[in-house]
C-alpha cells in the first residue's frame, strides 16, 4: 500500500504592507493595552495586526510608526540598521559648548558608550503643540530647546545623554524616523506612509 502524497500547501496570500505614522501623546503607553495608570494605543488606533515599531517612553510625545511587516519592523529598530531618529528637547539650563561636545562624541552611559548624536541649539519649533496636561515649570529657571539626531534606540537614551552632561529634560518630541516625520499631525492622530 503506498502512502499519500503530501498536497502542495495553497500559499498564503500575503497582506500588503501597511506603515503608520501616529503622534503619541504625552501620557500614553507605546503598546495597545493600557496598564491601569495610562492608556495604551487602542484608545486612538482600531488596526488589527499593526505593531509598534520601536518605542517611546509614556513621558515622550512625537511620531511612533506601526506596521504589520515583521521585516520592516526590524530593520527600523535594529542599531545596525543605523536609522535616524531625531528629537526636539526642551532642557533645563542653558548648553554649553563642551555639553553639545559631548553630545556629538557620544557619552559613555552605564550601558556603555553610545554613538556620536548630532545636536544643536534651536529656537522653540514653531510647529509645537501646546502640552497636555499643561506642565508650568518654574519661570526662575532658563531653559532651552535642542534638536538632537541619534542612530541608535536604547531605553530612555537621549533623556539618560541629556542627564549625563548636566541637561536635564523636561519635554521630549520624537520629529522623525528615517525620512519620516510628524508634521501635520496633532497628538493622537495618524497617517498611512509610504513603506
Amino acid at each position: 500500500m503506498s502512502r499519500p502524497r503530501p498536497r502542495a500547501k495553497a500559499a498564503m496570500p500575503r497582506s500588503e504592507t501597511r506603515l503608520i505614522g501616529f503622534n503619541k501623546p504625552m501620557d500614553v503607553l507605546s503598546q495597545f493595552t493600557g496598564d491601569g495608570h495610562w492608556p495604551g494605543l487602542k484608545r486612538y488606533l482600531d488596526m488589527p495586526g499593526l505593531y509598534p515599531a520601536g518605542r517611546l517612553d509614556r513621558d515622550s510625545e512625537g511620531l511612533l510608526l506601526l506596521t504589520n511587516d515583521g521585516i520592516l519592523q526590524a530593520r527600523l529598530t535594529d542599531p545596525k540598521s543605523a536609522t535616524p531618529k531625531t528629537y526636539f528637547v526642551l532642557i533645563e539650563g542653558t548648553p554649553t559648548p563642551e555639553a553639545l561636545e559631548a553630545l556629538r562624541g557620544g557619552v559613555t552611559l552605564k550601558d556603555g558608550p553610545t554613538r556620536p548624536a548630532r545636536v544643536e541649539q534651536v529656537a522653540e519649533p514653531g510647529w509645537l503643540w501646546p502640552r497636555e496636561p499643561p506642565v508650568r515649570f518654574r519661570a526662575s529657571i532658563p531653559e532651552a530647546w535642542l534638536k538632537l539626531t541619534i542612530t541608535e534606540g536604547r531605553n530612555r537614551q537621549v533623556r539618560r545623554m541629556c542627564a549625563h552632561v548636566g541637561l536635564p529634560v523636561l519635554r521630549l518630541i520624537r520629529w522623525s524616523v528615517g525620512d519620516h516625520t510628524v508634521e501635520g499631525l496633532t497628538p493622537g492622530t495618524w497617517k498611512s506612509l509610504q513603506p
